[in-house]
C-alpha cells in the first residue's frame, strides 16, 4: 500500500525558485572579477538564471547537453549553476588549475557544446580551442564594456547572451534522477573520471549540509565559499545556502587574506569554508594585524588534513568554531563531519584541537564502513583499520560514460581510504591505500607522522612518503616546510617526533623544502614527491 502523499520530484529548480520566492530579499555578494564588489538578491538570481536557460535554449541546448563553465567563486557562475541544471542539461564545471591536455581530454570526454568562460581564464580557453570539436560557443562571464578582444570563436559577453531574454522561463518538471551536474575527479591515477550528480542526490546533499551538526545553514547565516565552485560544486554550499535561505558571499579570483578578510568583516560573515592552506595564510595575516573578523563564528576545512596548531589557534586564540569536514568528489562531497559532543566542550584546546583532527561523524544520509582484505566488515572499536566504504543517496555508483564496475557486489562504495571507527561513530582516516608504508612486516601511516609534524611550532607543513630499503623494505621521508622566520633542524624535528610516534614509526631522513607540489584540488602531489626522492 502507498501512502496518500504527492509524489513531487526533488529538483535544483525547486531550490532556486524556493530562495527566490520566499528569500528573495536576502542578498547574493560578489567581488567581481571586473573588481568592484556587487550586491544582489536571491530573487535577482532567480531570474537572471531564467534568462541564462532561455539564452540557452535559444542557440539549441536541450535536455542533457552538457554545459561547462570556468570560472571563480561569482554570481554568474551561480546562476550558470541553476540555469543550466534547471533546464534539464548538465552543468560541468572545468577546473583552471588543470594541465590543458587534462582539462581537453575533459571537455571532449564531456562532449561539451558551450563553455561559458571568465575573462581571467580566457587565455587558457584560446590555447584549447582549436581541440575541442564538440564545443560551439564561448560565453564570456561579463558585460559588453569589458569584453575583451578574442580569438573564440562564437564569443559573446554573458550580458549580451541573456539580456535579451525576458526571465519568464517555466521550469520543465524532469526526473528527479536526471543528471544535473558533472564534476570530474582530479585524475591522479589514470585520466579524471566523471562523477555525475542527479537533481535527487544535490537537493538530498544540499539538505544534509544544512543541518545543525553540519555546516548549520540557516536565513540568519553569512556564508563566503571560499572552496571554489569548480571542486565538487563548491561543497554544495550553492545549493545548501538556497535552501536555508542563507546570504552568499562570493570572493570572485581575490583569494588573498587581505582581500577576504575585508569580505568577511564588511558582510558580516559568520561562516566560511575551504581548504588548510587558504586558513593557514589567514591566520598568520591575523596574527599580524592583531584581529579575526569581529563576525566570524564558524569555519569548516576540508580537503586535506588540518594541522592541530591551526584549530587550536582558531579556537584558541581567535574564538572560532572549527569544523572538520571529509568527502570526496564521489560523495557530492560531504562523508563525514567532526562536530564536537556537548562532552568535548570542556577539554583543554590541546586535548580538544587533537581529537578535532579525526573526520568525524557521518550526516544523516551516508552510511560508512571499514572492511579488511578480504572484504570482511570490520567492528567500530575505534582500533581495527581497513579501508573505508561508503553507501547513500548522493554516493556515486559509476563513472559518466564508463562500464567500469565500482561499487562491491553488496552496493557500497570504496573510497581508498584506510581507516578507524570508534564506538561513537567518529571516523579517523589514518591513510590512503596507495600511501601506507610497509615496514619490516608492520604499516606506518604517513598521515599520522605529518600530522605529528605539523604539531612542531616551527614546522608549517609536511609530507611522508615511503621510499625503499634493503633491510625493512619501505622507511618514511619526511619532507617538511618551516614555518616563516624559523629554522628547524632535522634533529629537532626528530626528538619532537619521538614524543608520539615509535622508534620504528619515525623518518629516518628529513628534508626541508620552501614548498610542496599541490594538486589541482588543493592536496599536495605525492606522485611528484615520490618521483623526486623516492630514491633518496
Amino acid at each position: 500500500m502507498r501512502g496518500r502523499m504527492m509524489d513531487t520530484p526533488l529538483l535544483i529548480s525547486g531550490l532556486i525558485e524556493h530562495a527566490g520566492n520566499v528569500h528573495g530579499d536576502q542578498q547574493i555578494v560578489t567581488r567581481t572579477v571586473e573588481g568592484p564588489i556587487r550586491h544582489s538578491t536571491w530573487a535577482e538570481v532567480l531570474r537572471r538564471s531564467k534568462q541564462l536557460a532561455e539564452a540557452l535554449t535559444a542557440v539549441g541546448i536541450g535536455v542533457s547537453d552538457r554545459v561547462a563553465t570556468l570560472g571563480w567563486n561569482t554570481q554568474r557562475h551561480l546562476e550558470a549553476y541553476y540555469g543550466i541544471s534547471g533546464m534539464g542539461a548538465i552543468c560541468h564545471t572545468l577546473n583552471p588549475r588543470l594541465h590543458p591536455t587534462q582539462l581537453v581530454y575533459i571537455m571532449n570526454h564531456a562532449e561539451d557544446r558551450i563553455l561559458l568562460v571568465d575573462t581571467t581564464f580566457i587565455p587558457l580557453a584560446e590555447a584549447v580551442a582549436d581541440k575541442l570539436p564538440s564545443v560551439e560557443h564561448y560565453v564570456v562571464m561579463t558585460d559588453a564594456e569589458h569584453m575583451p578582444e578574442t580569438s573564440l570563436p562564437n564569443a559573446v559577453s554573458y550580458e549580451d547572451f541573456i539580456g535579451g531574454q525576458p526571465g519568464a522561463y517555466a521550469w520543465p518538471l524532469l526526473d528527479e534522477s536526471a543528471a544535473a551536474a558533472l564534476c570530474y575527479t582530479s585524475g591522479t591515477t589514470g585520466n579524471p573520471k566523471g562523477a555525475l550528480y542527479s537533481h535527487r542526490s544535490t537537493v538530498l546533499h544540499a539538505m544534509g549540509v544544512s543541518m545543525p551538526d553540519v555546516f548549520n545553514l540557516s536565513r540568519a547565516a553569512s556564508v563566503l565559499p571560499i572552496v571554489p565552485q569548480f571542486h565538487a560544486c563548491a561543497w554544495g554550499l550553492p545549493y545548501a545556502a538556497a535552501a536555508a535561505g542563507s546570504k552568499l558571499v562570493m570572493p570572485g579570483p581575490r583569494l588573498d587574506p587581505e582581500g577576504l578578510t575585508e569580505l568577511l568583516e564588511d558582510e558580516g560573515v559568520n561562516f566560511c569554508a575551504g581548504v588548510p592552506s587558504v586558513f593557514l595564510g589567514l591566520i598568520q595575516h591575523w596574527q599580524a594585524t592583531g584581529s579575526a573578523p569581529s563576525s566570524l563564528e564558524m569555519v569548516l576545512i576540508g580537503g586535506a588534513a588540518p594541522p592541530q596548531s591551526l584549530i587550536a589557534a582558531l579556537e584558541g586564540e581567535f574564538g572560532i568554531e572549527f569544523r572538520h569536514g571529509w568527502g570526496m568528489t564521489e560523495t557530492s562531497p560531504l562523508g563525514a563531519v567532526n562536530t564536537l559532543l556537548p562532552s568535548h566542550r570542556g577539554w583543554p584546546v590541546e586535548e580538544r584541537s587533537a581529537f578535532q583532527t579525526r573526520q568525524g561523524r557521518a550526516p544523516y544520509g551516508i552510511e560508512l564502513r571499514i572492511v579488511d582484505h578480504d572484504g570482511a566488515v570490520l567492528p567500530h572499536d575505534g582500533h581495527a583499520f581497513g579501508e573505508l566504504q561508503a553507501r547513500g543517496p548522493w554516493v556515486v555508483d559509476g563513472y559518466f560514460m564508463s562500464d567500469e564496475a565500482k561499487l562491491t557486489d553488496d552496493g557500497w562504495f570504496p573510497t581508498g581510504d584506510v581507516a578507524t571507527i570508534d564506538s561513537n561513530a567518529c571516523v579517523q582516516i589514518t591513510d590512503r591505500t596507495k600511501d601506507l608504508i610497509k615496514s619490516g612486516g608492520e604499516w606506518i601511516s604517513s598521515i599520522d607522522v605529518e600530522n605529528s609534524a605539523m604539531g612542531h611550532p616551527e614546522i608549517a607543513m609536511a609530507a611522508v612518503i615511503g621510499i625503499p630499503d634493503e633491510k625493512w623494505g619501505e622507511r618514511p621521508l619526511l619532507i617538511a616546510v618551516p614555518a616563516p622566520d624559523t629554522e628547524p633542524t632535522r634533529e629537532e624535528l626528530l626528538e619532537f617526533l619521538s614524543g608520539s610516534l615509535a622508534t620504528w614509526q619515525l623518518p629516518d631522513e628529513v628534508i626541508f623544502v620552501d614548498s610542496l607540489p599541490m594538486g589541482a584540488t588543493g592536496k599536495v602531489q605525492k606522485t611528484k614527491l615520490r618521483e623526486e626522492y623516492g630514491s633518496t
